[in-house]
């Protein structure tokens, strides 16, 4: 694995060092950040089934595994490729395949969307997550996959297409300006919304090493500020009884408990048990001099040394009453 050169900021260390008090588990964190992640791709079911895929890869003498028997589409390459291999392969350019890390998966194993179910992607490019939602759905349904700037579209209808995705609607809009404009219009609500939300990014320290010399407190109080307001529009366009999935590739508490409790106390959700393939922490009830709401424990806190993954953040509502 790849050792990279970048270490963390004091404040940074502070902040990790607090969230994983026991100093061997902090140790092992501070080593897992300096290795290459481990090679995950998900089958795209809407072109091709695991099997078939499976037997494909490992003609062409890849090393694959399948290590979560209830998730076949899950795939680990064990094999290490030549630069850019995984990337230039046929069955890539096909999209039998998306290149997708497995802690990116869990948001959408958790909102679990069907097909017929109307739902919302507020933050979708690249387009991994969309894609990912798009085979669960099988095509059917509608699937609304929203981002912001133009460069960032073109990533996801790329994707998409690649990826043999009809059932989706792309929009350009600001998150917010979306979410209020769908609310004001009277559009129908929605069964499920994927709130996978722009962040700090700390969980993805192994992919983007540089993470660590960009990162800066007082980024993270502006994106959760930024978050909150997600929450609050969002949640307007969910209908009762819906569900909704907040979720970061981040650590901060400040974009994660503090988030969602500020949601619980605002808007008659319940959180939900999440049951995830990964091996996850339950959320902090308490950060700094904050408190937060009891249920927040409920959510899951993916860390790089529990699973040889990137770190996550994941949270689960059902909206118990319509907001207007």
């Amino acid at each position: 694995m790849t050792k990279h050169k970048y270490i963390m900021k004091p404040a940074f260390e502070e902040k990790m060092r607090a969230l994983m008090p026991d100093k061997e588990d902090f140790e092992k964190y501070n080593k897992i950040i300096h290795t290459s992640p481990l090679d995950f791709i998900r089958c795209n079911t809407l072109k091709i089934s695991p099997e078939a895929l499976l037997i494909k890869l490992r003609s062409k003498s890849w090393q694959i595994e399948q290590p979560y028997p209830e998730y076949p589409e899950i795939m680990l390459v064990t094999k290490d490729l030549g630069p850019g291999e995984l990337g230039n392969a046929i069955e890539h350019q096909l999209g039998y395949y998306y290149i997708q890390e497995i802690s990116s998966m869990l948001p959408v194993i958790a909102l679990n969307p069907e097909p017929e179910d109307l739902v919302l992607d507020i933050c979708a490019s690249p387009g991994s997550k969309t894609t990912q939602m798009a085979a669960r759905m099988e095509n059917k349904g509608t699937l609304i996959a929203n981002d912001l700037k133009i460069d960032r579209i073109s990533i996801l209808v790329s994707n998409l297409e690649r990826c043999g995705v009809t059932n989706a609607i792309v929009t350009r809009k600001d998150a917010i300006s979306l979410a209020s404009n769908l609310s004001k219009n009277n559009f129908v609500k929605f069964d499920k919304i994927l709130l996978d939300v722009p962040c700090s990014g700390e969980g993805t320290i192994r992919s983007s090493p540089k993470t660590l010399i960009q990162w800066n407190p007082k980024v993270v109080k502006k994106l959760s500020r930024l978050q909150k307001k997600f929450f609050a529009f969002a949640v307007k366009c969910l209908k009762k009884e819906g569900t909704i999935v907040y979720s970061t590739c981040t650590h901060s508490p400040e974009e994660n408990e503090e988030v969602i409790s500020f949601a619980l106390e605002n808007f008659p959700l319940k959180a939900e048990t999440i049951s995830l393939p990964l091996k996850s922490r339950p959320g902090i009830t308490e950060w700094k001099n904050d408190k937060f709401h009891k249920d927040v424990c409920k959510a899951c806190r993916i860390y790089p040394q529990d699973n040889d993954s990137e770190g996550f953040f994941v949270s689960k509502f059902t909206l118990l009453e319509d907001v207007e």
